[in-house]
């Protein structure tokens, strides 16, 4: 045996194109191997598996790298005989051709900088696989030895068991995905058991049987040949797969399930460990082959110490990647600080506005000293100047004229750059957010299995349909909701589905439905499980509440339907009659809203009598991004979540009631109590005046509150920044942000606002608020709402009438212009025409058509200077339209001053 050619140094960039290459062509044998060859394998596919092998053999040459040159090349000779029908694919050849592939797609994670040292490695590894590929071409083809019959010893030189960590590695990822694609179809093939259905199952078990022969794992081998001898006969029609055998593959395909959650290393002790109860659980399927009745129900353990799942398998503790080579290894650290920069960035790019005002102001200043230079020419003074000094006037005015036509050029530029930053920076970070989302249908392995077991359990038909499983979420939510997906669940099954009699008893079909739905809606993640079963009784439950001392039985008489519901989420709270596996214990919806309240979300229930229950989730789309309210208080900028927040109010000064030192609001016709947010959080109180007093209600279940806060900004989504953890718990506050003005905001925490706002209330009488302000207090200034979707047009107007006393509030687009209107006194409205989501024209006419808004003028500022753009714009309802091609300082002051006087 002869050493392996060694490997020179090659370009980066070829070794760039022989990683990919080895990694597209790489997996297409992967694919063509796993697939089952009994009949022969048709040509398409050797002339499939041929290209893909000379594929890599020429990249490996292009780059240098020999040793793998000389493995594809023995593959490629396999499979040219295999086209002139002098190999076969069989028990014998597949294995090592499976390895080589393999080894194809381990050196295709890798960096391409690491290849050569990564063949160097194993160039005994490599050297062996070509000897043995080409010791299949040099052997005559054989015909494949029946799938029951054991090769003789001598026929084939086994792999150790266990191979190498690689290999073992690889094994576990297969283990992990073709187990997960094995339970989901065979929970559906009691319902439908065609042969179209049993086609993926019987792929699936002939992978598993594949990977376990490379790294050597005879038992694991038996057992998923017997899989795949069980699922081809029930393919062929000559065994039927009912529940108890349906129950017996599922049993196996917890073993490999399982197997794909351990450390690759531990695989070989713990499939040794269990060598008697794999043998057992193959002795079992194989009597399915045979009609006989399988062995008893108890699942053997699988192996090594793993548990024995007998509902639903449990989430891994470190969930393996995806290995389909569309996906790559990220850290979820990396992508955390990565979403960082990438925000960091967006903001970044909106302060390029600032430079932008500055060229401005410069342009202007030479426009003024141009002015100047021109009066002195025409001056008499200037005329009958020396002409020595005249000359040097016409100089200066030539230069200044070339520094106006420079200025105008580096505004138009800096402005065309900055639009392009911004969008760039907002795609970024778009993607970096789209990174972190996860079908919802990632989250649900497993669920089907568990309806099934426990409607056996309960003896109840029960089929589970599931909804949007396309829906993009988080993939820390989705984990979350593993925990509270499973107790509704389990609780529908117990408490909500009827047994059959019941339900046909009842005129309902027999088989009851569960449906888990997740969508999105209102910028939150909607997920909801509902049933079709009883409902929840309402007596029952109100006797319960009774007799468990919640409230006097004549108070509980009292109590409304959505009042009693809320009773099954207190801690320890049941209306189970005994304790079983799944229910009595009290822990379950009390967990769930637990759960539910730790990422932000609620949980809502509706239920009818005899027409079944639902459970609304409502949570953010995202842990990374939250959409929030932002508030003014004391002068500074903060956030609270908007799942946290019931409704904000504009209350006027008679709304106001005073109950001893209390004050209070009438809302929906509850008295709500009425905090100063500035007292809450201890920070400096604004001066008060006369005017409307605003109100964020927020709800904690119990009770609700109204924080009053100086002024509503409108809705942002904001890029969550978790605060130095050597800060600590500082009251109130959950994380920081950054405005898209640069500013820094803090983002409440709305639960510990509840209860620090609950201790002021019983510990201390609150502020007043709304009264008059003190004599000597500041005039109020007049609020004027900027809405234009350049940043660059929006910070110019903001300043020009800041600077003349008026106080500006901006929005970015007509929906955000409407939303600052419902939630803020204004007295004037300057929106630009073409916007997304609402455009001014539509925005004008909503103002218009509201009896509260229709008396606050409007001025429209657009590029657009048409008589019809004019027409239309004033038709809408506004009051005045100004051109951005006249757009001068002065002009738009003036029409403001026309529309609502000096500030």
């Amino acid at each position: 045996m002869t050493d392996a050619p060694k490997a020179v140094p090659a370009d980066i960039q070829l070794l760039e194109l022989f990683r990919a290459e080895m990694e597209t062509h790489g997996a297409a044998l992967l694919d063509g191997l796993g697939q089952p060859h009994a009949g022969g394998a048709p040509d398409a596919l050797l002339n499939k598996l041929f290209r893909a092998a000379r594929a890599i053999k020429g990249a490996s040459a292009v780059a240098s790298l020999p040793a793998s040159a000389a493995l594809a090349g023995a593959i490629e000779g396999f499979f040219a005989g295999a086209q002139r029908g002098e190999r076969a694919l069989d028990g014998d050849s597949v294995p090592p051709l499976q390895q080589a592939a393999r080894l194809f797609a381990v050196l295709s994670a890798a960096r391409a900088a690491d290849i050569p040292a990564a063949l160097e490695a194993r160039n005994d590894e490599v050297l062996k696989l070509t000897e043995a590929i080409k010791s299949l071409s040099r052997t005559p083809a054989s015909i494949p030895a029946p799938a029951a019959a054991p090769a003789p010893a001598a026929a084939r030189a086994e792999p150790e068991p266990g191979g190498d960590a690689f290999m073992l590695d690889l094994f576990r990822t297969e283990s992990e995905n073709q187990s997960r694609a094995l339970e989901s179809g065979l929970v559906n093939l009691e319902s439908d058991s065609s042969p179209a259905r049993i086609e993926p199952l019987m792929r699936a078990a002939h992978s598993l049987k594949g990977a376990a022969r490379i790294v050597g794992l005879k038992d694991c081998v038996t057992l998923a040949h017997a899989m795949e001898d069980v699922f081809t006969a029930a393919q062929a029609g000559r065994t039927k797969l009912d529940a108890a055998a349906i129950d017996t593959l599922l049993q196996a395909n917890d073993v490999f399930l399982q197997l794909g959650r351990a450390a690759a290393a531990a695989i070989p002790g713990r499939v040794s460990e269990s060598a008697g109860s794999l043998a057992s659980l193959a002795a079992d399927l194989r009597s399915i082959l045979d009609g006989r009745p399988a062995g008893p129900g108890t699942p053997p353990g699988p192996p090594g110490p793993v548990p024995v799942i007998s509902a639903r398998p449990g989430p891994a503790a470190m969930p393996a990647e995806k290995a389909e080579s569309q996906f790559v290894r990220v850290l979820a650290e990396s992508l955390t600080r990565l979403m960082g920069l990438a925000g960091e960035s967006l903001v970044q790019t909106r302060t390029l506005e600032p430079l932008g005002m500055l060229q401005a102001r410069i342009r202007k200043s030479v426009q003024e000293l141009n002015g100047a230079l021109e009066q002195a020419m025409a001056s008499p003074g200037g005329a009958g100047a020396a002409p020595e000094l005249k000359a040097r006037l016409e100089d200066a005015l030539r230069q200044s004229g070339r520094i106006l036509e420079m200025s105008d050029l580096c505004i138009e530029r800096l402005l065309a750059f900055s639009r392009r930053m911004e969008y760039l920076a907002d795609h970024l970070y778009s993607e970096v957010i789209e990174s972190r989302m996860r079908p919802f249908a990632d989250g649900l392995h497993g669920f089907p299995r568990l309806v099934r077991n426990l409607a056996r359990k309960f003896d109840k038909k029960v089929r589970l349909e599931i909804r949007g499983a396309e829906t993009r979420i988080d993939r820390d939510i989705l984990e979350k909701l593993d925990a509270p997906l499973t107790h509704l669940i389990q609780n529908s099954l117990d408490h909500g589905i009827e047994t059959s009699a019941a339900r046909k008893a009842a005129g309902k079909p027999e088989e009851g439905c569960i449906v888990l739905e997740a969508r999105h809606g209102a910028g939150m993640l909607i997920v909801s499980v509902s049933d079709d079963g009883r409902g929840i009784p309402v007596e029952p439950l109100r006797s319960k509440v009774a007799a468990k001392g919640y409230v006097t039985a004549g108070m509980a008489e009292k109590l409304t339907r959505a009042e009693l519901i809320d009773f099954l989420f207190l801690p320890g709270f049941s209306t189970a009659e005994q304790v079983t596996e799944v229910s009595g214990r009290g822990v379950g919806l009390d967990v769930v809203q637990s759960m539910i309240r730790e990422v932000g979300g609620s949980i809502r229930v509706e239920s009818r009598d005899n027409e079944g229950t639902t459970f609304l989730l409502q949570l953010p789309l995202t842990l990374s991004v939250l959409r929030a309210l932002l508030v003014e208080i004391g002068g500074e900028p903060y956030a609270i979540p908007v799942s946290k927040v019931e409704h904000v109010l504009a209350l006027e000064p008679g709304d106001l009631r005073v109950v001893g030192d209390r004050q209070y609001c009438l809302f929906n016709g509850e008295n709500i109590g009425l905090v100063p947010a500035h007292q809450v959080l201890s920070v400096a109180p604004r001066a008060q005046g006369g005017g409307a007093v605003f109100a964020a209600v927020l709800n904690d279940r119990a009770r609700r509150y109204g924080m009053v806060v100086d002024r509503f900004l409108g809705q942002k989504d904001l890029v969550v920044l978790p605060l130095d953890r050597r800060l600590g718990k500082i009251p109130n506050v959950a994380a920081g942000a950054v405005l898209e003005s640069g500013a820094p905001a803090l983002i409440l925490d709305a639960d510990d606002l509840a209860r620090s706002i609950d201790k002021l209330l019983t510990q201390c009488a609150p502020a007043k608020v709304g009264g008059p302000g003190p004599a000597a207090g500041p005039a109020k200034h007049k609020r004027v709402l900027v809405v234009d979707d350049s940043l660059t047009v929006r910070e110019v107007e903001r300043k020009l009438l800041e600077n003349r006393g008026y106080e500006v509030t901006i929005a970015v687009d007509g929906m955000d212009g409407w939303n600052m209107l419902l939630g803020g006194a204004f007295d004037l409205v300057i929106t630009d025409v073409d916007m997304p989501r609402m455009d001014g024209i539509a925005l004008v006419r909503r103002i218009k058509a509201d009896a509260r808004l229709k008396g606050i003028p409007v001025m429209i500022v657009s590029y657009k200077d048409r008589p019809e753009d004019r027409l239309r714009g004033l038709d809408a309802g506004a009051n005045y339209y100004l051109a951005k091609s006249s757009f001068h300082d002065e002009s738009l002051l003036g029409a403001v001053r026309d529309l609502i006087g000096e500030a």
